[in-house]
């Protein structure tokens, strides 16, 4: 008898499971949503931890680094943040949702990132100024791709006037003692 009534009270919790059509829409769904999730909502380290997971394994978790970005001869510790905005540019390719106003979103979550990067460096405000061009960088001349597309002659403009202040930063810095000269 106890057992009957154990099986009797689990049917409900049957019933109420999602159906396979159910699922598939709910994942479909949801895979939006966990990349929002990883971008915007989540900390740097965080995102990295799952990244390092592959979690959800149905992202797309590839990644060049910072491989396309003007050079970083101090090594300010920025392929976190490359990585979570790769992130982001291939699952809104993916997930067909590329658009001009998403790539700015993702760029600007990228120059958070970088910043945040940067507190931890020695020669911060250095830091702020290469990854001032670096969003630049993306802005001007990254994902194309996202509709509708075309270059701006103003974003290639301010893409160079933040590498004039970055080299001018470095050359305090240096003049200072904060950095070393790289000749």
């Amino acid at each position: 008898m106890k057992f009957s009534t154990t099986l009797l009270s689990l049917v409900p919790a049957v019933f109420a499971l999602p159906t396979g059509e159910d699922a598939s829409v709910s994942k479909r769904q949801s895979a939006n949503t966990v990349t929002d999730q990883l971008l915007f909502s989540v900390s740097l380290p965080t995102f990295t931890a799952r990244r390092n997971a592959r979690d959800p394994p149905t992202l797309n978790w590839t990644s060049d680094g910072c491989t396309s970005s003007p050079d970083n001869p101090f090594g300010f510790p920025f392929i976190p943040a490359c990585n979570r905005h790769d992130f982001g540019y291939n699952n809104y390719r993916a997930q067909t949702r590329f658009t001009v106003s998403a790539k700015a979103r993702i760029d600007s979550n990228f120059k958070t990132d970088l910043y945040y990067q940067c507190t931890s460096s020695s020669a911060a405000g250095v830091c702020r100024g290469l990854a001032d061009v670096y969003y630049a960088a993306v802005r001007a001349f990254g994902g194309g791709d996202a509709t509708p597309g075309k270059r701006d002659d103003d974003l290639i403009k301010e893409y160079e006037e933040k590498v004039e202040i970055y080299n001018h930063l470095v050359e305090e810095a240096q003049k200072k003692g904060d950095l070393p000269r790289l000749d």
